[in-house]
């Protein structure tokens, strides 16, 4: 960036005369000089602001269901915010490993080993998998509640895994594999990916290590109970302790959250690891982030928790929304009745895959425009809307250039004249798309979508108001190449800001 010129065009610095006239235009230049070129997807990344920034391996953590169960719409949030953060923080040049973490052990597990040993069936988990074992898991929870007897099985089988025993670990194993095949295909939806899936289940001999290590230390305590505790109180009074161990010797989500982080470090040698989960389990990472401190790990304050609150009143035609798939239905099918009474879908190739991303478009800003540490309520009307601040309005707008584009394919310029846009409407995208760097720069530091959705939203606006402003056909010919040169920044910007927050743009609605 000139300096000179950022303060002109964000009014701090004024000038007068030529010398004024000769800034705006070195001005111009430089922030369009670089979408001359259809190669180009660095604008702003390469910034002076943005080469201060601290560069490394950044671990994500996001997403991370339990096996056996339907993808739960409840889980929506962690996985497009940890996928935004995994996009942003490999944009800027960190190198990231995407993981799915699954909670796949637990005495959960033994409830639903017994139960499918007792109500399952090979030939429904063939045919429906994860809906045969959510039919399962319900009844044996119903079950267990007056039935002493399948609660000892539960805790029999659960133990029988502990001590990796062969047909309690097969049919563990199963249900598994056809878990993770299952979310694979609302994952390949969402245009999510993730290099590593792992779960806690790995990391169950690690967790009676972490034991030894903690005992060794001093820092394991034994209640009257039996359990196995840290005392995390600042006095050493007991008043806020963490429980590791059961008291029949069993491990918890803790223990192995513990050993996970441990061999996670060394593994993949991170700089920093981000943790993307709901805000009910901010206690947690705090006990946990204490218990690495104390064990030895001073890397543990390179670990952040990134919490998110809760979506209220999402519900489908149907009724209220248990499985993410419904959403992701609902959406699609919802913005295809709207392209329809448009009368626009006649153009597309493939009406149902653009309703399915413009959908989507929709659920990720409504999602995002906020603080993410708060809740907010679903509204199926208002997050559709063509106009207003919402998804489908950026793609709106992305498809509206993407068209005005490719109408001037002929106006591409051999030399770009910036004094041809001296109109306050083409000053204001200039100025706006100046920012782009400030606003990823912030985001990085509090790892909030927020800054960049609303960035994008001005940009559609601003933009919107100069294309009513400085029309392209039927302008002199250096104006026109001009102007288009304009939308085409906007169009470069809002395409990849869109695809930082995980939405696909499409070229046409």
């Amino acid at each position: 960036k000139l300096s000179v010129s950022v303060l002109r065009l964000n009014g701090i610095l004024p000038l007068t005369g030529d010398i004024q006239l000769q800034t705006e235009d070195l001005s111009r230049q430089k922030v369009l000089e670089p979408f001359e070129s259809d190669t180009d997807t660095a604008f702003g990344l390469n910034s002076e602001l943005l080469n201060r920034l601290n560069r490394g391996t950044t671990l994500v953590e996001y997403s991370s269901p339990n096996i056996a169960k339907k993808f739960h719409a409840g889980h929506l949030r962690s996985t497009i915010i940890g996928n935004f953060i995994a996009n942003l923080k490999q944009a800027l040049g960190n190198e990231v490993i995407r993981m799915n973490y699954l909670g796949d052990w637990g005495m959960q597990f033994g409830l639903l080993g017994a139960g499918f040993t007792q109500f399952g069936s090979y030939s429904k988990l063939r045919d429906n998998p994860l809906q045969h074992l959510f039919e399962v898991y319900v009844q044996v929870n119903r079950e267990a509640e007056h039935n002493d007897d399948l609660r000892h099985k539960a805790r029999d089988f659960f133990r029988k895994l502990e001590e990796g025993d062969t047909e309690a670990m097969s049919l563990w194993q199963c249900f598994r594999d056809i878990t993770v095949e299952e979310y694979q295909h609302v994952y390949k939806r969402l245009g999510v990916h993730f290099d590593v899936y792992s779960g806690e289940s790995l990391h169950q001999k690690q967790a009676q290590e972490v034991i030894e290590k903690l005992q060794s230390r001093g820092l394991l305590k034994t209640t009257e109970k039996g359990t196995g505790v840290v005392d995390l109180s600042i006095s050493g009074d007991m008043s806020n302790v963490c429980t590791v161990l059961r008291s029949d010797g069993t491990t918890l989500y803790i223990t192995r959250d513990i050993a996970a982080a441990i061999d996670r470090k060394d593994r993949y040698k991170f700089t920093e690891m981000i943790y993307v989960t709901d805000k009910s389990q901010a206690n947690h990472f705090q006990q946990l982030f204490q218990i690495l401190s104390a064990l030895g790990h001073p890397w543990a304050e390179s670990c952040r928790h990134v919490p998110f609150g809760l979506v209220k009143g999402m519900k489908t035609r149907t009724g209220e929304v248990v499985f993410l798939e419904d959403v992701l239905d609902e959406a699609r099918t919802r913005m295809l009745h709207n392209m329809n009474q448009s009368k626009t879908t006649k153009e597309l190739e493939d009406p149902e895959d653009t309703a399915e991303k413009v959908g989507l478009s929709a659920l990720i800003v409504q999602d995002f425009k906020g603080p993410l540490q708060s809740d907010y309520s679903f509204d199926w009307d208002r997050i559709l809307q063509a106009q207003g601040d919402t998804g489908v309005f950026l793609q709106y707008t992305h498809a509206r250039l993407c068209s005005l584009l490719q109408k001037n394919n002929e106006l591409e310029a051999a030399h770009f004249y910036p004094s041809l846009l001296d109109e306050p409407s083409a000053i204001s995208v200039v100025q706006h798309l100046l920012r782009y760097d400030e606003v990823l720069c912030q985001s990085s530091q509090d790892l909030q979508p927020k800054h960049l959705v609303n960035f994008l939203l001005k940009l559609c606006h601003l933009t919107a108001s100069a294309h009513r402003e400085l029309p392209v056909k039927g302008s002199p010919v250096e104006v026109a190449q001009a102007r288009r040169l304009l939308f085409k920044g906007s169009c470069s910007v809002l395409a990849n800001g869109m695809k930082l927050l995980g939405i696909t743009p499409v070229q046409k609605m």
